[in-house]
This record gives structure tokens, sequence and C-alpha cells, in this order.
């Protein structure tokens, strides 16, 4: 188990890079399955996600480089291989090699995915998508069985019950070589999925309307990569530190963000009263002494984001008056409360309604970080706490934020991780 200790209450200064986006990588790593030649993927961001899923495909028999923020993938000598529960429940995204299986080998067997304890995801859309191209899926013993016929996948219209990202990516990646024309209805707009499309369509897949509600997918025989593809910024990450600059108040340069994919978060930020100087590609955050509370809904993209939910909590604790939070996608995400109440907070939480009340002081303590946006949150807490902050379980921090003790070094923490990286190579 490893810890973060920080040594909060000092005002922070200077620019923060954000990495490339952890809800794109986790998709196109097993995207690059489906294709036949070598992969190379630029701007990777070096979190515990990606060495989690370099191992899988190493059980594929896929080997992968990377070096700095580039990740070479070379699936040329790739062999079907059953993904074992332990790695797969360790990292939820990995549910995404059952829609790239599927479409790489017409098959897929994998153990049920694991990830952050946030309350219910069910995979039963994803499921529904993979039956309407022609597989037949089942659950034995904790695994998903996904099997198709003789004549392979066919092309569908698939409308999906509720908005997911999962299942959106899921049937992109199973129908892209499947025969004929697909069509996702209620499909998810992220960012992160035309990401995945347009590494997509680079190799030859044949994918409109992503970024809409209705996305079609032409089924192709084969998908070669011929270029470096540039993962897009992670809103998350520009978000957590917006947050965290916002709250400090020592004037923080935030570079590689696209701010139309922040909307929403930029929006509440503005409501506030926080200072911003939006750029081009970059936003500076000014001191902004007098803050205001807002009440913030999550929403699917273009709304505010589930995960900026947590990150955003300790700006509200800066804030005058109480903050009303309404998390609409994952109401049981709460973990972060009891953490933040015995660092002086004064939060609570009722009927899916979480209360924020302003001005309170905080102080360090031994916390414990359940989950990535949790962890992120109580990071930010402890940076604005006097005395010391012990994080246990800081590892579930690194699987979402690249590179973090260092980029905070750079903007004058004092932070330091203690303990071994469990993860082998």
């Amino acid at each position: 188990m490893q810890k973060l200790v920080i040594n909060g209450g000092k005002k922070l200064s200077g620019e923060v890079t954000i990495g490339g986006a952890k809800n794109s990588t986790v998709a196109l790593i097993p995207a690059a399955i489906l294709s036949d030649t070598p992969v190379v993927l630029d701007s990777v961001p070096q979190i515990r996600d990606v060495k989690n899923l370099r191992s899988i495909l190493k059980d594929m028999n896929v080997s992968s480089e990377m070096k700095d923020d580039v990740l070479k993938i070379n699936p040329t000598k790739i062999h079907f291989a059953e993904l074992p529960s332990g790695k797969v429940s360790s990292l939820r995204a990995s549910y995404y090699f059952m829609g790239a299986m599927l479409g790489r080998f017409g098959k897929a067997i994998v153990g049920f995915p694991g990830g952050d304890d946030i309350g219910p995801r069910p995979i039963d859309q994803h499921i529904k998508g993979f039956e309407a191209l022609g597989a037949h899926v089942e659950n034995k013993h904790g695994q998903i069985i996904i099997t198709t016929p003789k004549e392979g996948l066919k092309g569908a219209k698939i409308f999906l019950d509720m908005v997911s990202v999962g299942a959106t990516i899921n049937v992109i990646l199973a129908a892209v070589k499947a025969k004929g024309t697909t069509i996702i209805e209620n499909a998810a707009k992220e960012p992160e999925i035309i990401d995945l499309a347009t590494f997509l369509n680079n190799m030859g897949a044949v994918i409109r309307g992503v970024g809409t509600e209705t996305i079609r997918i032409e089924g192709v025989d084969s998908l070669r990569s011929n270029n470096a593809h540039t993962i897009i910024p992670d809103r998350i990450e520009a978000g957590t530190y917006l947050s965290l600059a916002a709250a400090n108040g020592g004037g923080i340069l935030v570079k590689n963000i696209i701010s139309e994919h922040l909307d929403a978060f930029l929006a509440k930020l503005d409501e506030m009263g926080v200072n911003l100087e939006i750029g081009e590609d970059s936003i500076y955050v000014k001191n902004s002494p007098k803050l205001k509370s807002v009440n913030i809904k999550t929403m699917p993209y273009p709304g505010f984001a589930t995960d900026l939910q947590q990150p955003i909590t300790p700006l509200l604790m800066k804030a005058d008056g109480e903050a009303m939070v309404i998390d609409t996608i994952y109401p049981k995400r709460i973990k972060h409360i009891a953490e933040l109440n015995k660092m002086g907070a004064n939060i609570t939480s009722e009927n899916d309604l979480i209360f924020v009340r302003g001005g309170a002081e905080l102080k360090g303590a031994t916390v414990s970080a359940e989950e990535i946006r949790a962890g992120a949150c109580l990071m930010i807490a402890g940076l604005l706490a006097d005395g010391q902050t012990t994080i246990n379980n800081a590892e579930n921090i690194l699987r979402g934020y690249d590179q973090v003790v260092w980029k905070l070094h750079c903007l004058g923490a004092d932070v330091k991780l203690v303990g071994e990286d469990d993860l082998i190579e």
C-alpha cells in the first residue's frame, strides 16, 4: 500500500501541463488489438491503469513498449487468451477488451470487471449491444463468455436504454469489423468517444456521428495503423488542477487544455467568482478571494462531469454559504465525505444529496483514498489544510493522475509518496 504525505497550508504557484486523457487511453489500448499492424499512441499518461492494461496485452502475446509518453503496441502476433479476473477486476475499464476481442476473434472470455466501488455500474447495456450484433453472452462463475455464430457479427440497430460511455465504446469496438451497418441510438457524446473514433477511422474504420446521439458504423474487413495517434488532453485532470488552483489562490497556469471540453465546469467556476484567464490551450487561475457557493448537478456530457464532483468539493468548502451537489450518474459517489470531515469539513449526505458548508478550517489528518476521484479530492484538501495529511491507498490516485507527485512539486507543494508500487511491469 502506498501513502501520499502532504504538508499543506502553503500557497502554490507556477504551471502544470495536463497529460493525455485517462478515459481515452483505457479504450484506445484495447482498441489497438483490432489493428493488423503495430500501433503508436502519443501523449499517453503515466498512470497505473496503463501498466495494468499492458499486462493484459502481454497475456495475449501483444508486445508493448513505453518511452516517456509514447506507447508502441504490436498486435501482429496476438493469440486468443482468457482474461483472468484478478487483473481485470482491478481495472473496470478493461471491460473494453470484451468489445475489442469480440471484434478481433469473434469471441471473448473476461473475468467480471471491477474498479472503483462507487455503486453499481451494470454492464447490461454492453451485453444488449453484443447480443444485437448476433453474439451469445453468458455469465459463468464470474466470467463473461461471449461467442458468435460461424457467419460472425452482423450490423444492427441498437438503442441504449441509458446513456452509457462504456456501452457506447464497447459496441463501437465490436461493430467496427462486423458485416453491414450498425446504428447506435442514445449514444454517449463524450470527447473520449470522439477520440476513439478518430483513432479507428484513421486505421480505415467508417464511423460517423460521434459526438451526437446517433452513431453509424459501416463494418470493414481490416484495420491498419499508418500514423501515431495523439490522445486528447485529460479534461478531468484539468478540472482537478483548476479546482486546486482556484481554492489555493497562488496563481497557477494550467496548460494543454481543450476548454470546450470543460464548458459546464468552467461555467460553475465563473458562477463562484473564480478569476480565470482562458487562452487558446491554457487557463490561468488568478487569486479569487471572494467565492460564492453554487449548486451542482452532474449530467452526461456536455453536462457537469461526475468525475469532477469530488475534486471541486474542496473549492466549494472555501466559498461562503452552503452548496448542494446532486450526482445523477453515481449518487453513491460519497466516499470522500467522511474523510473530509475528519479534516474539519462540514459536509453531510442524505437522500443522494450532498450538502457542503463553506468556511471550515481544514486540519491535516490520516485519511483513505477509496477510489480515484475521492483521492484527488483528499489530495486538494490536504494541500489546503494546516499541518500534515497522510492519504492511505494512494495507489488509487496514481491510477488516474499522470506524474502527480512531480507535477505538484513543480507548483511548490511539499508532498511525497511512501511505500512500494506493487505492480510488476
